[in-house]
């Protein structure tokens, strides 16, 4: 079923796991990654992002992600991550996107507060969720992510105090926090501030958000999820293993495409199974939401539906 991040989110942070977003570039990616949460039970987060839009358009992605959400038997959002642009924003949300991202965190702070609050009031008015950015992530070098290379990330970490402030003031529904994260593959093993994370998660009230989680240890997700960490951003990991499952199958030239699909999707299958587990989610799709974790339409929805229901029963025995 297709849902906005509300939904999958505000149970992960009240229950202390996470809910993983895979994005998923190409039908194999995108076969890959239902299959494991359904397999898992693990409602799951799947989208794209605006500097993967040369490998797949986004009105292309959207073709298969939205029908894939919403025929899935699992919660699923489907997410523009690392919205660049206005433009690009407002375009996932007319083609049916649940959520976006609009990332202006390298604009000074106030206008980075202006920009993502016009655009939390458009995502809100369509349903939709909507996540900022406080800080930088910055990328490791070749990530297919971007390019923003930080010569000393710290200088760029999340403030707690400004988080307070920056949440209150846009109206998102969940923040990404720099905390010594970085996009794509690790050249050296990365420094969590773990104490960042547990006193952002103690000053704001909205799901926080660990991007650049390939690379990461077990260990390293384990603990940034016990300190506040409701949703990790998984590409390099899956999108690795395709292609590592790709060449193993191709033996010979006498192989075609067909022969290397399956080995594709099963391999992000496997890898997005053993994220899902690792951050706690399987299992939790058929857990009842909360009430405050749906949106104002879904609640409005909801309640002409029950007393519609009041109705037809009074009628019937009066």
């Amino acid at each position: 079923m297709l849902v906005n991040m509300n939904e999958v989110l505000l149970p992960a942070k009240r229950d202390q796991y996470a809910v993983g977003l895979f994005n998923a570039v190409n039908l194999e990616l995108a076969r890959g990654i239902i299959n494991a949460a359904e397999t898992m039970q693990s409602p799951v987060i799947m989208g794209t992002a605006e500097v993967l839009l040369p490998y797949g358009p986004l009105e292309e992605v959207s073709y298969y992600l939205i029908p894939m959400a919403k025929k899935a038997r699992v919660p699923v959002v489907i997410h523009l991550d690392h919205g660049l642009n206005y433009d690009t924003c407002i375009r996932a949300l007319k083609l049916g996107f649940s959520s976006v991202m609009y990332d202006c965190s390298i604009d000074p702070y106030e206008e980075n507060i202006r920009k993502v609050k016009e655009m939390a009031d458009i995502a809100h008015s369509y349903g939709a969720t909507i996540e900022g950015e406080l800080g930088h992530v910055g990328d490791n070098e070749g990530s297919a992510e971007g390019s923003s290379c930080l010569t000393d990330p710290s200088q760029y970490y999340t403030d707690p105090e400004r988080a307070r402030d920056y949440v209150k003031r846009t109206g998102v529904d969940a923040l990404a926090i720099a905390v010594g994260n970085a996009h794509g593959a690790y050249k050296l093993p990365p420094k969590l501030d773990f104490k960042r994370i547990r006193t952002i998660a103690r000053t704001v009230d909205v799901p926080l958000v660990l991007h650049g989680g390939s690379g990461l240890t077990d260990q390293d997700f384990k603990q940034a999820i016990r300190e506040g960490i409701s949703k990790v951003n998984i590409f390099t990991d899956i999108n690795v293993a395709a292609v590592k499952a790709e060449l193993e199958k191709f033996t010979d030239m006498n192989k075609g495409i067909i022969d290397l699909i399956p080995a594709a999707v099963e391999a992000v299958k496997q890898e997005s199974i053993k994220k899902i587990q690792l951050f706690g989610s399987d299992g939790r799709a058929g857990r009842e939401p909360a009430f405050g974790s749906l949106s104002a339409s879904d609640l409005e929805k909801l309640t002409q539906l029950v007393a519609a229901e009041v109705a037809k029963y009074l009628k019937g025995n009066s």
